[in-house]
């Protein structure tokens, strides 16, 4: 008998499908500062463009995050004389473009403006906020001016980078004066609620995680889905709060709807590296056949694959500060449940863990019907 699929599997996809698809093209132009129809669905990976002026710490900011380079190692990277594309293999594939500060591209006739925009994610300009920022305020004015005509519905993210070296007071009178400028020089060019956000960013803390998760999420079709999902869960199971992690970058792709926690996030990064570190040196190391027949032998004579309660990861602690647990729940091989709990959550385990497992399996339903068809 063939099994049927539920109303709630039915109907997400059919509004994945009607998301996926956008409205019929309009001919005709449009009038500056309105809203236009939405990007059309790429083909291929989304990409993230990192640019601005050189030695603003974009290579920095790829190879920290992607390629988790320690950030004091960073120091000693060369310049970038030509773009490097990066390809990240993660819940959603997508590329990274680091793009030489040097080089103008709108300018240079050697590049393909149509053919780089065409299949963006979001545009990152990086400005260093240790240094006269004017020039990259200007140089950013004309990327938002010239993408306004031909590509008007990317986001810009602007991160004001290079921010832990300074007071929060001045920090946020830095960010102020960028985003004056900016806005200012837009509507004297008649553009109004241009899609361009702000978000100040360092590689020695989580503030970078923190940008780029804000960054990718709005990359994720149906993010509202999730969000429900985790908000639910953490009032069923009275948790303070839940993420949910690309594991490889310390980006969160979801969290719930109570207010971002910074604090509680920090921790929960570091768990998780605390547990990749843990799998490195105790889960991959290849047994001896012996080993393995000893583990199969007397008493259990079972094989390993049914001794282990379950097969995906599973890990929790006891912050001794304030008595919160943390769990983690594997969802896939790129994602985790990350959940900080309260005091008396032990008393229900049995209860969270059942929960827990019925999250984790909506989440993969939810990423096998929104992943892109080919």
């Amino acid at each position: 008998m063939e099994e049927r699929e539920s109303p709630a599997r039915v109907n997400l996809r059919r509004v994945y499908e009607q998301s996926r698809r956008g409205h019929p093209k309009q001919e005709g132009t449009r009038l500056v500062g309105q809203p236009g129809p939405p990007p059309p669905t790429t083909k291929g990976r989304p990409r993230l463009l990192l640019m601005g002026q050189s030695r603003s710490g974009k290579s920095s900011i790829s190879s920290v995050v992607f390629q988790k380079l320690p950030p004091n190692e960073t120091l000693f990277l060369e310049s970038t004389a030509r773009i490097q594309k990066d390809q990240m293999a993660s819940f959603m594939d997508f590329q990274v473009w680091d793009f030489p500060g040097q080089i103008d591209i709108f300018e240079n006739p050697n590049y393909d403006i149509d053919a780089i925009f065409s299949e963006i994610g979001a545009l990152i300009w990086v400005i260093d906020a240790q240094d006269d920022y004017l020039e990259a305020v200007a140089r950013l004015n004309a990327t938002v001016l010239s993408l306004q005509r031909t590509h008007p519905n990317i986001n810009i993210e602007v991160f004001i980078h290079k921010v832990d070296g300074l007071s929060e007071d001045f920090t946020q009178d830095i960010q102020r004066d960028i985003q004056i400028r900016i806005q200012d020089e837009l509507s004297d060019h008649g553009i109004e609620n241009a899609p361009v956000n702000f978000h100040c960013t360092s590689i020695y803390n989580h503030t970078i995680f923190e940008a780029f998760s804000k960054v990718i999420q709005k990359l994720i079709p149906r993010l509202g889905i999730l969000e429900g999902i985790l908000t639910n869960l953490c009032r069923t199971c009275r948790f303070e709060k839940a993420y949910l992690f690309d594991v490889l970058s310390k980006i969160y792709i979801a969290t719930d709807s109570t207010p971002a926690d910074m604090a509680s996030y920090e921790i929960c990064s570091d768990y998780i590296d605390v547990i990749i570190d843990m799998t490195e040196v105790y889960g991959s190391w290849p047994r001896p056949a012996s080993h393995i027949a000893k583990l199969e032998g007397e008493p259990w004579n079972a094989p390993l694959e049914e001794q282990v309660a379950c097969p995906c990861a599973e890990s929790s602690m006891l912050l001794h500060d304030s008595n919160r647990p943390i769990m983690l729940r594997e969802v896939d091989r790129y994602l985790a449940l990350v959940a900080v709990m309260k005091e008396d959550s032990y008393d229900k385990m049995p209860l969270v863990n059942m929960n827990v497992e019925a999250v984790v399996e909506g989440l993969k339903e939810f990423f096998e019907i929104t992943k892109p068809r080919k």
